[in-house]
């Protein structure tokens, strides 16, 4: 692992002692007690979002899929100062004073998730200027964050956001390397740094890739790993380093620091979760048995075509498949996708998750979950509407840490939600309206509410809603 930004914890409090008053003695650095030594910011790129102003509004006459599978004919979601505080039936009590939608005909859900978006490193228009998502120098690279490539100028955040009902995302670094470094978890909203974009308090994860991608990436440059046996070597090798790296910090001796080893330290203390890009059954076996071997839990694997081959498997595991409706075919491990993969691990009681992995695919998630419920169907599998809502809202939450604070429409959390024009399930439906944390971001009857980035500014199709 390359050592280029490795500095000893000892650095800032000498250089700090080098600024103190003359007049007093020096403190040596046995006087300093270890753990001020030890102590660094976990954090020091901390969130700095702020919700835009919004309005204590109610929406009522509307079908509500909660988020949890739950469906309410009729109903009323109101919410106030960010936060959800009242959902249920028609005699949910409204506020005097409060904005009144009539949604009769409408749907309300919570913010469609996306777990695995690119946006902001892979931005449009997507030319090689624009290429911040692979750090593809070494087949390990823990030690990058794809924050630091975030442009909030992408374009694509707000087409998420209007035409897919987009209120958070997780952009990933890509798959060429087998640890690719930090994710980071965003609101959808406009700022002009990344920091304001940040969920606020939402856990890193850390990618990592099997299979085809890191073998024909660091294969090609003749160098390890060339094989799916390399690639589990290598990884194994890293994870051991890790060990030893935080059997030192923990030991309460000197250490020097190092960024990537302090990802996978944080991995291994349980702060930090996985996020598996995999696409085949065996694979994904090996990869549970390798975060056993090592003490780690696999929050999700992404893509993960062949999860249906090994359902109970990862049921019994507790993990997550982020899969897509019916991609198949375009690289070998891809070949034996089948478009049932999502009802097969939902009727086998495995957490689904529908992702994008695209900047057109983002807009239009309701329609991915649409397919695969379709499909699960005709299997014979009876997912209802609010079942399937529940893979693109609260299972990405759940999988992402922040179920507690979004995902589902219950009183005290984030009001992200949607109203739909129509059923989401529905090719014919798209976003009526979206808030985040209670501000209305965007409303197709008002096109002074379609969000643009400065980026778009004077170009054409700036703001385009399709």
């Amino acid at each position: 692992m390359k050592s280029n930004l490795r500095w000893s914890i000892l650095a800032a409090p000498l250089a700090l002692a080098a600024c103190t008053n003359t007049s007093e003695a020096p403190q040596s650095a046995s006087a300093v007690p270890l753990e001020k030594l030890r102590t660094f910011d976990k954090n020091p790129y901390p969130s700095t979002y702020k919700a835009y102003p919004g309005v204590a509004t109610a929406i009522r006459n509307v079908t509500i899929f909660d988020g949890e599978g739950g469906r309410i004919e009729n109903g009323v979601v109101f919410f106030a100062n960010g936060k959800v505080s009242g959902i249920g039936g028609a005699d949910v009590a409204i506020p005097e004073g409060t904005k009144i939608i009539d949604g009769t005909g409408k749907f309300v859900t919570p913010g469609i998730i996306d777990i695995h978006s690119h946006l902001g490193d892979y931005p449009t228009p997507s030319v090689e200027a624009h290429s911040d998502g692979n750090e593809a120098t070494s087949p390990t690279t823990p030690e990058v964050w794809a924050e630091h490539s975030v442009w909030p100028q992408d374009p694509g955040f707000s087409r998420a956001l209007a035409n897919g009902g987009v209120t958070a995302l997780q952009v990933l670094p890509g798959s060429a390397n087998l640890m690719g470094g930090r994710s980071v978890v965003l609101k959808n909203v406009y700022a002009r740094t990344v920091q304001g974009m940040k969920f606020p308090d939402a856990p890193y994860g850390m990618k990592m890739a099997c299979g085809e991608n890191p073998k024909r990436v660091y294969g090609s440059k003749g160098r390890m790993p060339s094989t799916r046996m390399g690639n589990i070597a290598v990884n194994r090798q890293t994870w051991i380093k890790a060990q030893e790296y935080k059997k030192r910090r923990d030991s309460g001796k000197e250490y020097t620091r190092d960024i990537g080893m302090e990802t996978l330290a944080g991995v291994l203390d349980g702060d930090i979760s996985i996020q598996n890009h995999c696409y085949r059954a065996d694979e994904m076996a090996i990869v549970l048995d390798m975060a056993k071997e090592f003490g780690y839990k696999v929050s999700t694997f992404h893509h993960a075509v062949e999860s249906y081959k090994i359902a109970d498997l990862l049921r019994d595991n507790g993990v997550c498949s982020a899969v897509w409706a019916d991609w198949w075919g375009f690289k070998m491990e891809a070949y034996d996708a089948i478009p049932e993969n999502a009802a097969i691990l939902h009727n086998t009681g495995a957490c689904v998750i529908i992702h994008s992995d695209d900047e057109n695919q983002i807009q239009r998630l309701n329609q991915e979950a649409a397919k695969a419920q379709a499909d699960g169907r005709r299997m014979g599998f009876n997912i209802s509407d609010a079942e399937a809502i529940k893979w693109l809202t609260y299972n990405p939450a759940k999988a992402l840490g922040i179920s507690d604070k979004t995902g589902s429409l219950k009183a005290g959390k984030m009001a992200d939600v949607v109203l739909w024009n129509g059923n989401p399930l529905s090719v014919y439906s798209r976003p009526d309206k979206v808030w985040v944390d209670g501000a209305l971001m965007f409303d197709a009857s008002n096109t002074k509410l379609r969000p643009v980035s400065d980026f778009e500014l004077g170009q054409p199709g700036e703001g385009d809603v399709k």
